[in-house]
């Protein structure tokens, strides 16, 4: 396919090898083990350190450590990662610690048997030193798919991705060097359910980390080099709406005070009490418009913001930009009905999924209206092949020009590391 998934595009940056959807660290035989960059390292006695914002068996971060069938193997995969070795782990929890039944030994357990140091607190995080020669760090807060919160919602007690790359630095950092990979996995999730405003949030977060990289790589001129990729696009984002033409309006994302993970949690209430037949779209217009800033105008208030706007009136101008119009009010009316009624757009019902593609509809739907405001369009709800672009700083940057194949990018780190792409084990 010319449409990754997460899976073989992480394989293909950590092994330098292709192999079919869903897999991880293996061939599309399933039988033939691929040997990551990062167990490369490990075995050269380089220290290596993986970090994500979402859970630490997912599909990227697995494919530096594990090797699976199928990247749904999340507890198989837990287990491997205590099996690797590598020293530092930091980011979201497992998805399934204890089997898909939850009728086996932990695995956060294990990890602490193989030697690791388990920390799910700031403070027992801000004390990590180098004395502790193995880390595993959860964030205190987890989602339902045990990862961090999105950058937007994060609170005080939770760590940001700038904040566990920082500390790996400082554990990882020796003599003999050190290989971290980032990732900032929710600015692929955001882009799934088409939340602009929650991705641009999560790159921010994870320009920061970034940012802790290229620091220290500024203290070790000549030794040091930071790549940063993608593994695929997701969704289509594109800078340009039909509705807005030539022009964009980018700062109208500033209203939507949260991402959609989080708005989906307010109206949970009122659909617990309410139907179709009873439930009314103005009884939640008041937590729209504080959420996302999007407004009902009558037909009197919105003149008289049109004098005052016309007057030169900025606040004004700012309102009557997200007001809601005839047509967006009848995409949230069907909306609305369609989250009254329990349809969550399944796969299966192809009208639904197309509008509003297996999420909550209302909170689709308001996300959709302020992008578009924005002068912001998506293709899809799954990604894309649209290419990504890769930056490099340091030592060997000039191999990284051009247009390549993402197998080319392990395989100019491991040329530079003085590495060999090759199978690990039949």
């Amino acid at each position: 396919s010319f449409i990754t998934d997460s899976a073989p595009a992480a394989t293909a940056l950590a092994s330098g090898y292709k192999t079919d959807n869903g897999v991880i660290g293996m061939d599309p035989s399933k039988r033939v083990r691929y040997k990551s960059i990062s167990e490369m390292a490990h075995e050269k006695g380089i220290k290596v350190g993986i970090v994500t914002s979402v859970s630490l068996d997912h599909a990227t971060p697995a494919s530096f450590y594990a090797h699976q069938p199928s990247r749904k193997d999340y507890y198989e995969i837990s287990w491997q990662l205590a099996d690797s070795g590598f020293d530092y782990f930091a980011g979201g929890g497992f998805v399934q610690p204890t089997g898909k039944k939850k009728d086996k030994p932990s695995s956060i357990e294990y990890a602490k048997s193989k030697g690791y140091f388990f920390v799910n607190n700031r403070q027992d995080f801000l004390k990590l030193n180098k004395g502790t020669e193995r880390v595993l760090v959860f964030n205190p807060v987890l989602d339902e798919d045990a990862a961090l919160p999105y950058a937007m919602d994060r609170e005080g007690k939770d760590m940001s991705l700038a904040e566990l790359t920082e500390k790996g630095i400082e554990l990882l950092d020796n003599p003999k060097g050190f290989f971290m990979m980032v990732e900032g996995g929710k600015i692929d999730w955001a882009c799934h359910a088409n939340d602009a405003a929650a991705s641009i949030g999560d790159t921010l977060a994870f320009d920061e980390a970034v940012r802790k990289a290229l620091a220290f790589a500024k203290k070790h001129p000549g030794e040091t080099l930071v790549v940063v990729t993608g593994d695929h696009e997701c969704g289509g984002m594109t800078l340009g709406f039909a509705g807005t033409g030539y022009e964009s309006f980018f700062e109208k994302l500033l209203a939507q005070k949260g991402s959609f993970q989080a708005f989906d949690a307010k109206p949970a209430s009122y659909k617990k009490t309410h139907t179709i037949s009873n439930g009314r779209l103005e009884d939640v217009l008041p937590l729209v418009e504080s959420f996302f800033g999007l407004k009902k105008l009558d037909g009197a208030s919105k003149k008289t913001l049109e004098k005052l706007a016309a007057l030169g009136d900025r606040a004004s101008k700012d309102e009557l930009a997200l007001a809601l119009s005839p047509r967006e009010m009848k995409a949230l009316e069907e909306a609305f009905k369609a989250s009254l009624g329990g349809d969550q757009a399944k796969a299966d019902d192809e009208t639904a999924y197309l509008i509003y593609g297996g999420y909550e509809p209302l909170t689709i739907a308001l996300t959709h209206i302020l992008n578009n405001k924005a002068g912001i369009g998506w293709t899809s709800y799954s990604h894309t092949g649209v290419p990504v672009p890769v930056f490099a700083s340091g030592r060997g940057q000039e191999l990284f020009g051009g247009y390549y194949d993402n197998t080319d990018v392990a395989k100019k780190l491991m040329s530079i590391l003085g590495f060999n792409p090759n199978f690990a084990s039949r």
